[in-house]
């Protein structure tokens, strides 16, 4: 064979292909198709320096990388504003406040999304979605799907974006494999799609017939001025196009393709699970803009969601990484819409009991697009030997004593394995002990590699174990030490809140530093936590009973733990001044508004040093409103409340 009868077989090849994964309409056989690949590939390893960048033998790489790479989309990839209902879809058309619309419409595929970003009509790099600027680099993968060209005819800069997806008789060959090779299965082909694309190894991600179908451009100079022709031209490029499609010109005519897509959704050979409908003028959508999150041009609007009934055959106790624990049913197992779904979420105890659902129930369970499945209610009339769903009192993970409520369950040991992540997160952030340098993701690295799993192990870190961390200097690790060392430096209100104690934040914090935690009790740090009490606590202004609860709760279970925490870090008592009890604004509840020549932080601070309580709102238990300029509604109220007016220049007058 020579260059020139090597290129035409790779045109002949690259046809093939093209009609068989994108057209859908193959004009060959199986066995044809092999043997000119077997040609075209002995070609090459005899003529690599001839080899085709298009030719298809190019798409499965021996590349098996150790991690992908962070890359950046170069125009942000947006989220869709969902709608559900025809009042829904008719508000959003007129929230756009532009007549005579014309709406292109198309399916919205339940996959994972990517980018492509094409230059000199070279596949440049294959990015997924990610947070929506930043994805990763799954190029080498994307090269092995058929459907997307390694090369197109248009040579200028653009970004094609679409799905990943995988047909439905290829997901159930895959876990039909998976059953045989001993591997978990898929929950459904979303979770197949993004798990193949994320494959480190190209040659996995090869055998799993993945599909690539384009629903919009990024960055791009095309002179088109409809959606709709855009995507033609996209299509004109080699891409797959949609089952079905169409331009509306109104809300009737969207109605009216909505509904013939769901009657044709079972038929359609890849998982739907909405209609995006989108302007299809240009220059309207570009006007339109963006809201932080979605575009203000586009919707999704998402099918029905899908009902089946089931036997709710036990619950587990799922712990999250708070430390709330969820409920979780465990079904007889019934397909929706080609998952098969095992166990739905019971929310909480103060649901199940409203709904009165039992172990043994015949339940009605209800899944919409990639919503988990819940339950939504039991079927009475079919309630055989029915039996208590009882809650439990211990955490299943760490079995300490869980915090119980109407509708909340958690566990607060701060040593659970299912929440020391989040607790350390917590622990370390800027209202809290404020380690710099130890964010998230750093925090779980250490965990993941077993360095700490205790909040009282970041203290114990050692410049050796820190280096041997991929991506850690000498200067990195030091400073990250250096940064621990100096929280020790905390007062007491920040200590308590970096506990992170169900309903305490930062104002209970200081109430409870300032009233237990001060320079004017004898007792020792552990021994005052050891001696609160629930009815001391409620005796606090702004205390109830979940919150004093909540408090002696998290003492009983972590007291061993406070004890190591305080004395590796021995935070600083509230010191508590002596009140000159004649001064005017003692024992008074203030309220603060209007505009003021000093910060409002610093006036309240000022005036809780004289004995005050500074409040938000005005009601009849306010004593006095200090106003400055612009005073509005709170003004108004005081004075017909018939309080105490001071205004900005007679406060400082006082206070002097």
């Amino acid at each position: 064979m020579n260059l020139n009868e090597y290129k035409t077989k790779v045109a002949l090849l690259k046809d093939y292909a093209y009609r068989y994964y994108v057209l859908d309409e193959p004009i060959t056989t199986d066995e044809e198709y092999d043997n000119l690949y077997r040609k075209i590939e002995k070609f090459e390893r005899e003529n690599p320096d001839s080899i085709d960048f298009s030719s298809p033998t190019q798409r499965v790489g021996d590349i098996v990388l150790s991690k992908f790479e962070k890359a950046n989309h170069i125009k942000r990839m947006w989220s869709l504003e969902d709608v559900f209902d025809k009042d829904e879809l008719k508000s959003w058309i007129e929230r756009t406040k532009v007549e005579n619309l014309s709406f292109y419409c198309e399916p919205k595929y339940d996959g994972a999304s990517l980018n492509l970003i094409y230059e000199n009509g070279k596949l440049k790099s294959a990015i997924t979605r990610g947070n929506g600027e930043i994805g990763e680099n799954v190029t080498e993968n994307a090269k092995t799907i058929q459907s997307i060209p390694l090369e197109i005819e248009h040579k200028e800069l653009i970004e094609i974006r679409g799905e990943i997806v995988i047909l439905k008789k290829d997901f159930e060959s895959i876990n039909i494999q998976r059953v045989k090779d001993g591997k978990p299965l898929f929950a459904n082909p979303r979770n197949a799609s993004a798990g193949s694309l994320r494959q480190l190894d190209s040659k996995v991600t090869a055998k799993r017939k993945l599909i690539f179908l384009p629903w919009g451009v990024g960055e791009q100079s095309l002179e088109i001025d409809s959606n709709q022709k855009i995507l033609d031209f996209i299509y004109s490029l080699g891409f797959r196009k949609p089952p079905m499609r169409k331009l509306c010109q109104n809300i009737e005519e969207i109605e009216q393709f909505y509904r013939k897509m769901i009657e044709k959704r079972d038929s359609i050979e890849m998982m739907l699970d909405g209609m995006v409908i989108k302007i299809d003028d240009m220059k309207t959508q570009n006007s339109l803009g963006y809201t932080v999150k979605n575009p203000k041009f586009s919707v999704a609007y998402k099918f029905p969601a899908i009902e089946k009934s089931t036997i709710l055959q036990s619950v587990d106790y799922q712990v999250g990484r708070t430390g709330v624990v969820t409920p979780v049913a465990n079904l007889e197992p019934v397909e929706i819409e080609g998952a098969i779904i095992e166990r739905a979420t019971l929310h909480n105890f103060d649901e199940i009991k409203n709904k009165d659902i039992k172990l043994n129930d015949t339940i009605i369970i209800i899944r919409s697009g990639d919503v988990i499945p819940k339950v939504i209610k039991p079927i009475i009339e079919k309630r055989v030997n029915p039996k208590e769903i009882e809650i439990p009192t211990n955490c299943p993970i760490c079995n300490s004593h869980l915090l119980i409520e109407e509708k909340l369950i958690k566990c607060q040991n701060l040593s659970c394995k299912a929440r020391v992540t989040n607790n350390i997160i917590h622990f370390a952030s800027k209202k809290a002990l404020n380690i710099e340098g130890l964010g998230k993701s750093i925090i779980k690295l250490f965990v993941d590699e077993n360095i700490i799993d205790d909040i009282v192990d970041i203290f114990s870190l050692k410049l050796e174990t820190l280096l041997t961390l991929e991506g850690f200097k000498e200067r990195k690790a030091q400073n990250i030490l250096t940064s621990i060392e100096n929280s020790k430096n905390i007062t007491f209100d920040k200590f308590i809140y970096s506990l992170g104690i169900e309903h305490i934040g930062e104002v209970a914090s200081r109430v409870l530093a300032k009233e237990f935690f001060n320079t004017q009790n004898s007792k020792s740090d552990i021994e005052i936590f050891n001696d609160l009490t629930k009815e001391r606590i409620l005796e606090l202004e702004g205390f109830g009973e979940e919150s004093s609860k909540s408090i002696i709760d998290f003492i009983e279970v972590n007291l061993e733990k406070l004890e190591k925490l305080l004395t590796t870090i021995e935070p600083d008592r509230i010191e508590i001044q002596k009140i000159d009890e004649s001064n005017p604004f003692n024992s008074k509840t203030i309220v603060i508004t209007g505009s003021l020549s000093k910060p409002r932080d610093e006036i309240k601070k000022l005036l809780e040093s004289f004995g005050a309580k500074v409040t938000n709102s005005v009601t009849k238990k306010t004593d006095i409103l200090i106003y400055g300029e612009k005073a509005g509604s709170k003004l108004e109220k005081a004075t017909k409340l018939e309080i105490e007016l001071i205004n900005e220049l007679d406060f400082w007058k006082r206070v002097n």
